[in-house]
């Protein structure tokens, strides 16, 4: 496929580095967490704005056919280049893979923009399917970062760390189109000034990509050197991948992987989207995401401390999350029978609605809280998500009512945890590894097959 960049050869002989002296600073460039840290505010700029962009229904537009098309496409293509951008992240090492991803993210903000003047909805399909190809290229490399370049007994608290930052764009990009668009109470669709900011964050984010360093230049405090991930090439990729889907395990996670992204359109579009105007539209997605910070780090600590056994961690955390998804679904369910027809006259405002107010919000937060809940479980087990969202996003564009979307969110979620916990049953081991081996908790096989120390972690989230 050609030369390899010299970033990406500097990252190949990384193993060859060995033992350099121990760094007197503790925080330093070069350090692992800073370069996670880093990693982490790029993420922030890019897909976490993006998640905010969103979670505000039908990416800010009243009429939400643009949006649902340009997402769509988008994860039509991640499906793809989730598997190719191991062997770009090969050739081209962590700045150029991720700059080519962060630069997605400003043109698909920008198709709205165009969007909000022309009404053409093909420029945005396209941008979600080249965004699609970016975020494919984006995870890949952050991928190989968060596994490389930490030390092994520490990698837990340097995800925790990069998930923080990262969930602090939706929530810190909630308050741009609330801000922004604060005194517009009656308008349908954000204004100009909602996506520029947004262009701005994700524009920064795609150069702060330039400041990352290729493992041979990462320094881990007892003076050892970041480890150089090499991911296997494309054929190979596809070959174990088409393997999963003969695993027993990987059957039992399947339903939900599927749901995991599944709800994203509903939840996104047909509760905050519809019910709230532009402003507290903006202001839930603070909470959204917030609830997500709170969520994962909640079953996070039932997952890994809630007892000894490490199978009975993993029937307590379905437990907790099924009783959550139950209580939040049927929510839910009550919320949806008083517009079954998918129309809602007057939207809900933050500040004039009152009481009304306060029973769909605490709806919408309950759905941040599941979501972040139940994915760090399929997490736990495995990750493969892209592919319920490419078909949830046309659910919607399809005039799907909104009751039926409701009951397939609820049965897919529903389903899953006896399986999840069929699978706990049959291939979690209560052995529990030493701390340094790098092994996973994961029930599940790996999402991919990498030639790589130490083993690799559950794939990370999706676009989003």
């Amino acid at each position: 496929m050609g030369s390899r960049s010299k970033e990406a050869e500097g990252d190949a002989g990384a193993a060859e580095g060995g033992a350099v002296e121990p760094p007197g600073r503790r925080f330093r460039y070069n350090s692992p967490l800073a370069q996670v840290v880093l990693i982490g505010l790029v993420c922030f700029c890019c897909p976490g704005m993006f998640n905010a962009l969103s979670g505000m229904g039908g990416g800010g537009q009243v009429d939400h056919d643009a949006a649902n098309d340009a997402n769509t496409a988008l994860y039509t293509t991640f499906a793809v280049f989730g598997v190719l951008g191991g062997g770009v992240y090969n050739l081209f090492g962590p700045r150029l893979t991720l700059f080519a991803g962060c630069s997605t993210y400003v043109l698909y903000a920008g198709s709205f923009l165009y969007y909000n003047h022309r009404h053409d909805q093909n420029f945005a399909v396209v941008a979600g399917a080249v965004l699609g190809v970016g975020a494919g290229l984006l995870w890949a490399g952050q991928g190989a970062i968060m596994t490389s370049y930490p030390p092994p007994s520490r990698k837990g608290s340097y995800i925790a760390v990069f998930w923080s930052i990262f969930n602090m764009g939706g929530v810190i990009g909630g308050l741009i189109p609330f801000v922004l668009n604060y005194r517009r109470t009656a308008a349908a669709s954000v204004n100009d000034g909602t996506y520029i900011t947004f262009m701005c964050f994700m524009s920064t984010g795609a150069l702060l990509t330039f400041a990352v360093l290729p493992a041979s230049r990462v320094v881990r405090d007892d003076g050892s050197r970041a480890s150089a991930v090499r991911y296997s090439n494309v054929s190979t990729e596809a070959v174990e991948i088409t393997k999963l889907f003969t695993d027993w395990r990987m059957l039992l996670i399947a339903p939900a992987a599927w749901a995991s992204n599944f709800f994203y359109t509903y939840q996104f579009n047909n509760v905050n989207g519809l019910l709230f105007n532009l402003r507290t539209s903006g202001l839930n997605n603070v909470f959204y995401w917030g609830a997500q910070m709170v969520g994962s780090a909640g079953i996070g600590w039932v997952l890994d401390y809630g007892c000894h056994s490490r199978r009975h961690r993993g029937f307590l955390g379905i437990a907790a999350v099924a009783a959550l998804g139950t209580a939040s679904w049927g929510g839910g369910l009550a919320n949806q029978l008083r517009y079954p027809d998918g129309k809602w006259e007057q939207k809900l405002d933050f500040k004039d609605s009152g009481e009304a107010y306060a029973g769909p919000f605490l709806l919408y937060f309950s759905y941040g809280l599941l979501d972040a809940a139940f994915q760090s479980l399929v997490y736990w087990l495995i990750g493969v998500q892209s592919a319920g969202a490419a078909v949830a996003w046309q659910v919607d564009k399809r005039r799907t009512p909104l009751l039926a979307q409701l009951a397939v969110n609820w049965a897919l979620t529903t389903v899953s945890f006896p399986l999840m916990a069929l699978l706990v049953a049959l291939a979690v081991e209560d052995e529990v590894a030493p701390p340094d081996s790098g092994d996973s908790e994961s029930a599940a096989p790996p999402v991919a097959h990498r030639s790589e120390s130490p083993p690799p972690k559950p794939a990370p989230r999706s676009a989003d």
